[in-house]
């Protein structure tokens, strides 16, 4: 005959604190399974609108058939000296970034600066400056960014000497941001706080160790 084993379950809150650190261990095991950048990379795109880039687009196919374009944006991370993001973006000369990039992130001084310096070299160069950003190499950090800068000028006036410099620096300062703003994510949706929350609102259950029921 067939023997019944009768097992006690818990649900997390249930747990003692050992047990409750094998669960959360368990849980961040899976990964992060959905797009949780996808907030970060929403907050990206305005910023950048502010600034004056334009992000490039990718198409990605969809499961139903369908297309969907989202911007070329990439990161690894968060745990190689390789790590980083960067980003593909045409950029251009946008009236009072300065004044809407306070108005939209009150507190951050890295992003005033980085909006102040594009500003500063844009205005010795009568505002005519370009900029595009392209992905090279195999790897996701902000040296991965081709950047070439040029001039508008309509009597083909070169850029001011420090210019291409200045743009270069203020826009992977713009690529490290964005990973750090990503990392922050990744940190808190993988804290304690952020894994008892999923799983409770899971209904997982567990043995007495902490195991995964089931």
């Amino acid at each position: 005959m067939p023997d019944v084993i009768e097992t006690t379950i818990y649900r997390f809150d249930e747990l003692a604190d050992a047990a409750k650190g094998f669960a959360r261990d368990w849980y961040r095991g899976l990964g992060l399974h959905y797009d949780w950048w996808d907030s970060v990379y929403e907050d990206f795109g305005c910023i950048c609108e502010i600034l004056g880039l334009q992000l490039k687009a990718q198409p990605v196919r969809l499961m139903g058939g369908g297309i969907r374009h989202d911007p070329c944006i990439w990161f690894s991370g968060f745990w190689s000296q390789g790590d980083g993001a960067m980003f593909e973006a045409y950029l251009s000369y946008r009236r009072q970034a300065p004044r809407r990039i306070r108005d939209y992130a009150p507190m951050d001084a890295e992003l005033h600066g980085i909006a102040d310096a594009l500003q500063a070299v844009q205005r010795r160069n009568f505002f005519q400056l370009r900029a595009e950003t392209t992905h090279r190499d195999r790897y996701y950090h902000e040296h991965c960014m081709e950047i070439r800068v040029t001039r508008d000028s309509p009597v083909w006036q070169d850029m001011t000497s420090d210019a291409e410099d200045i743009v270069i620096e203020a826009l992977r300062d713009l690529a490290r941001w964005l990973y750090r703003q990503l990392e922050r994510e990744h940190e808190y949706l993988t804290s304690n706080e952020a894994v008892d929350e999923a799983i409770t609102a899971n209904d997982y259950t567990f043995t007495e160790t902490g195991r995964r029921f089931g």
